[in-house]
């Protein structure tokens, strides 16, 4: 066996010695444990997880979905890009959602801002949908729908070839349609990315790079 066990572990003794695992020396992808826990995936706010090494090719549609749950009012959720101008990006900031796409002749962005005091920040779980079709894409939110013109309309193919970003990205990693630069703090689950017949389950624990993420389980409230 040679991946790690998704539980909690505690009160070990060895030779009739206690163990302390509040100082150990050295520590790699290990959280505290939570008296409840909820199906998801943890971001505690400092990295992000990496899907696809080879690089995740958006071109013309794709039909993004997944769960979020965070008290955070900024933090990226995804973004894939390339090396020259063309990408897609979704992102938490001041609260709103945006989403934001790059055909190769401008970016173009969906924002969805919760009315009155309804904020999306709250702990509670949001479903999210992103929508690209051509030059055109739009942004669900709980069922309510933002859609964006495009001055662009003969440019409609996103040629990305990076891999998948989720919660943030490395330092030394370009995104050209993602503002902020804080890493999400929070939960995710049911992230499927669709393509006409085609759906993709992105399960985070067969990510290539996890920094700061917890695949497994989601602390059932904030701590």
């Amino acid at each position: 066996v040679s991946h790690s066990i998704p539980a909690c572990i505690g009160s070990m003794t060895i030779n009739g010695k206690h163990l302390d695992n509040e100082s150990p020396v050295s520590i790699f992808a290990v959280n505290k444990c939570y008296e409840t826990v909820q199906d998801g995936t943890f971001f505690d706010g400092s990295g992000f997880a990496a899907l696809v090494r080879e690089g995740y090719k958006v071109r013309s549609d794709v039909n993004i979905s997944l769960e979020f749950r965070t008290t955070a009012v900024h933090g990226a959720l995804l973004g894939v890009s390339s090396a020259k101008v063309d990408a897609i990006g979704l992102e938490i900031v001041h609260g709103k959602v945006l989403f934001h796409v790059n055909n190769g002749a401008g970016r173009i962005t969906a924002t969805y801002e919760p009315r009155g005091t309804d904020s999306l920040c709250d702990g509670k779980w949001h479903k999210l949908q992103a929508n690209k079709s051509k030059h055109s894409i739009s942004l669900i939110i709980d069922g309510n729908l933002v859609h964006t013109d495009n001055p662009y309309i003969h440019s409609t193919s996103a040629d990305t070839n990076n891999p998948i970003y989720i919660g943030g990205y490395p330092a030394d990693v370009k995104q050209n349609c993602l503002t902020s630069k804080s890493s999400f703090r929070g939960c995710l689950r049911n992230l499927v990315f669709t393509k006409g017949q085609h759906t993709e389950f992105f399960d985070f624990s067969s990510a290539f790079d996890l920094r700061g993420v917890f695949p497994h389980s989601c602390p059932g409230a904030e701590h």
